[in-house]
């Protein structure tokens, strides 16, 4: 049993791709730089279906990812569950891969496997930093997802009405989002809000003139 073990171990640390895939995922820039100059390609999968800058974004690897990205990785190609480094990035806010992502053609209208844009999970999870930079990168603001959510009716529905939620709903606000665009149920964001004893997200929504 040890010895077969062994010999899978040592297959794997002789399988350039799969060096380059553990390297990323690990931080460890000097095998990722060493595989490039090998020529492991750049965007070798795993089995399943992670790039090496996928791996890397998972873990914000920001130099790992920096560098996968200055040899041509494609920050759009998804895994089999539907993320992406644009899209994987926006929902972890991991802010500077994301950045780098959006500065090398990350493509706004992709989805995730609940048939969101990256300012979905953004917003639902609290990252403002994040959600600034998907408003400012011209991310559908009223885009519906699978579940018939807005961005505006995940950060109100999944998120606690604490100072970072209000923070994106004032964002989305300025930003022109359409507040009114309700559930599937019919009911509003603002309506949610008051449902949840969200106050101060339900006072900033009345005051932009939601109903």
């Amino acid at each position: 049993m040890l010895a077969g073990g062994l010999l899978a171990g040592q297959a794997l640390a002789s399988d350039p791709a799969q060096r380059l895939l553990k390297a990323a995922g690990e931080g460890d820039l000097a095998t990722v730089e060493h595989m490039l100059a090998q020529g492991v390609p750049v965007d070798v999968r795993d089995d399943q279906g992670n790039t090496p800058l996928l791996l890397a974004t998972a873990a914000n690897r920001v130099e790992v990812a920096r560098r996968l990205i200055d040899a041509g990785a494609d920050v759009n190609l998804q895994n089999r569950i539907q993320d992406s480094a644009y899209l994987l990035a926006g929902a972890s806010g991991h802010q500077r891969i994301l950045e780098l992502t959006l500065a090398h053609g990350a493509d706004l209208r992709s989805t995730n496997r609940y048939g969101g844009t990256a300012l979905i999970p953004a917003c639902e999870r609290g990252h403002v930093e994040t959600v600034r930079s998907l408003i400012a990168a011209g991310v559908d603001l009223d885009h519906v997802n699978k579940l018939g959510w807005t961005c505006l009716l995940e950060a109100v529905l999944l998120g606690d009405g604490g100072p970072a939620h209000q923070r994106i709903v004032e964002l989305l606000i300025a930003a022109d989002a359409d507040l009114d665009l309700p559930d599937k149920d019919g009911v509003t964001p603002l309506q949610h809000a008051e449902q949840r004893g969200q106050q101060a997200i339900a006072a900033k929504l009345r005051a932009a003139g939601a109903r």
